[in-house]
């Protein structure tokens, strides 16, 4: 078994947390209100804008025997600058009010996902930040492929409202195997340990986040 293959295997209980979360689940069908959306996009701003900095403060721990993964966290970075301001876009074209978003909080579950993840950057170990990669990106995913067209269908919304999620459609799955290929040069154990910890963490602590979204069910269209 490739350490990938473990990194899937052994995070599999917070994977199922994650998608079994109603605001996802509802998601995906595009059974969700406007509002709904418009606060998922909130929480999307308030931790999307810490990718950048999170990726720099892994970097900044790594040594010089992880060369190759600060490279990559260079490619990351390069990626992902400037990401928030499409979800801001976003919000705007729904209706909602950005510069509120821009200037307001976070939920707490939101917050505290955030604050795991510098935690354990400064205080254990920077490779762990590609645990989090591995829950953000796989989850852009397939709410990219699958939910953000359901939303727009039921909503009557247009691409306008979409740039974030359907960016990171193609995006995210170019980086998937790219994360895949990465994580095959990962060969030390605490690394690996790390990886593995952060990512099943942060999947139930993503899932929180959704879980906090307040959340208007509304009846998908079947087309």
């Amino acid at each position: 078994m490739t350490f990938f293959q473990r990194l899937i295997t052994e995070t599999a209980p917070g994977q199922q947390a994650l998608a079994s979360v109603p605001q996802i689940q509802d998601g995906l069908t595009g059974a969700i209100s406007r509002e709904t959306y418009i606060a998922y996009l909130t929480e999307a701003y308030h931790h999307v804008k810490h990718t950048v900095p999170l990726m720099q403060a892994a970097k900044a721990g790594l040594d010089d025997a992880h060369q190759r993964f600060r490279d990559a966290l260079d490619e990351y970075i390069d990626e992902e600058t400037g990401h928030e301001e499409w979800i801001l876009n976003d919000i705007r074209n729904c209706g909602g009010d950005p510069e509120a978003v821009r200037n307001g909080t976070p939920r707490a579950a939101t917050q505290a996902m955030v604050d795991y993840a510098y935690d354990y950057i400064r205080r254990i170990n920077p490779m762990g930040f590609f645990g989090m990669v591995l829950v953000l990106e796989g989850t852009s995913v397939r709410l990219a492929t699958q939910g953000a067209e359901a939303v727009a269908r039921n909503l009557g919304l247009g691409p306008q409202c979409f740039s974030y999620l359907t960016s990171h459609g193609a995006l995210d799955q170019e980086h998937l195997v790219f994360f895949q290929n990465l994580m095959g040069e990962v060969d030390d154990p605490a690394d690996q340990a790390a990886i593995i910890e952060v990512a099943g963490g942060v999947f139930n602590l993503f899932a929180g986040v959704f879980a906090a979204i307040p959340h208007t069910r509304e009846a998908a269209h079947v087309v």
